[in-house]
């Protein structure tokens, strides 16, 4: 049962007493206790395991005290289930043995079987329902980063192939999208009906587009599957990923509740570029993380200062957590995020309640 619910809240840009916080890769190698269990299975081998996965994701709610759970699993998870051969290499990231070059490739992809192939992750998703206090976030990985991977076949920094497919056979590039847009709808269709308490797509990738190109070739599956998932009571985010600030106008109107931001953004900048209308989560450099502690709250002093300028804030990093990153400080980091918010949230509070009783007085 849900005790700490002030995430969700946030989210739906309603009033909390903190600011709440959690940490995009919250369940990750900075955990020794994590780096342990690696040692013994692989990423998949652990996703397979549903008391273990459950586990992992249990791991930093329980240490860093976050308002928030993230689903241990990985954005590769569900193409397996579309046709998709692959390994998570280490060092690499995914590998794919059957690339996606052509139209042919496309339609030979099946349409997920959730219940089939990945009831694992839902019997994970079930047994976090159960035993967390506070809201568990499920995710998938969006169409462009998704096939940013099946059609380079390894991740990339150039993403050659893949805007070669964009510009140069953008029938195929449609259909791609459209195959991936039907898979993330009902994989996070599942995911809700199973448990989970919100979804993020994460378009880890997409800033990597110019905005007339992320509008023209990506936005339109995006706004597709924000649409179709709108009846689900479980508030979406979506998270453009890194170098994304200059697509943030282009989703205004999109049907989420929160949108993700990285560190090259301001709040004031992104709430003005998005139009008003939505939630915001960040963003803290994850780089950051490796200063002084007093370094670190200072930062995130300047970045809740910002966030609480207007209803609806997560505190969040930039991008994800990285294997140097230290236990210790983000404990003191998630304690330093709730009173120092709380303080200055009962600050703001009391200064509109006496604003109010002057002007009634006056």
């Amino acid at each position: 049962m849900i005790k700490n619910d002030s995430f969700l809240r946030a989210v739906r840009r309603e009033k909390t007493d903190h600011v709440p916080v959690w940490y995009m890769r919250q369940a990750g190698r900075y955990d020794p206790d994590y780096r342990k269990i690696k040692e013994s299975y692989s990423l998949l081998e652990i996703c397979r395991q549903p008391e273990l996965a459950a586990e992992v994701t249990l791991m930093p709610v329980r240490k860093l005290g976050v308002d928030a759970a993230i689903l241990y699993s990985d954005i590769m998870n569900p193409v397996a289930s579309i046709g998709i051969d692959f390994d998570i290499v280490a060092g690499t990231g995914p590998v794919i043995h059957n690339p996606i070059c052509s139209a042919e490739d496309v339609r030979r992809l099946k349409p997920i079987d959730v219940e089939g192939d990945l009831g694992h992750v839902l019997e994970t998703i079930r047994i976090l329902d159960r035993e967390l206090e506070v809201p568990l976030i499920t995710f998938a990985g969006a169409p462009f980063t998704i096939a940013s991977y099946l059609i380079e076949g390894r991740p990339s920094r150039s993403y050659l192939k893949t805007k070669a497919m964009m510009y140069g056979d953008p029938q195929t590039w449609f259909l791609l999208m459209d195959k991936l847009g039907d898979m993330v709808i009902t994989y996070l269709r599942a995911h809700a009906a199973n448990g989970g308490k919100a979804f993020q797509l994460f378009d880890s990738w997409v800033g990597s587009l110019a905005p007339h190109d992320f509008r023209v070739f990506v936005l339109p599956t995006i706004r597709r599957i924000f649409a179709e998932l709108s009846d689900l009571e479980q508030p979406g985010i979506y998270f453009p990923g890194v170098s994304s600030g200059e697509l943030l106008p282009e989703l205004r109107g999109l049907q989420a509740e929160a949108i993700g931001i990285d560190w090259r953004v301001s709040i004031p900048e992104a709430r003005r570029r998005l139009g008003g209308g939505y939630a915001v989560q960040g963003n803290l450099d994850p780089v950051v993380l490796t200063a002084p502690i007093e370094v670190i709250q200072e930062h995130a002093k300047a970045i809740i200062d910002q966030g609480i300028q207007e209803p609806g804030y997560v505190f969040n990093l930039g991008h994800g957590l990285f294997p140097e990153a230290s236990l210790d400080k983000l404990k003191q980091l998630t304690d330093y995020i709730h009173d120092y918010s709380a303080q200055a949230l009962s600050s703001v509070s009391s200064s509109k309640k006496s604003a109010g009783e002057e002007i009634s007085h006056a």
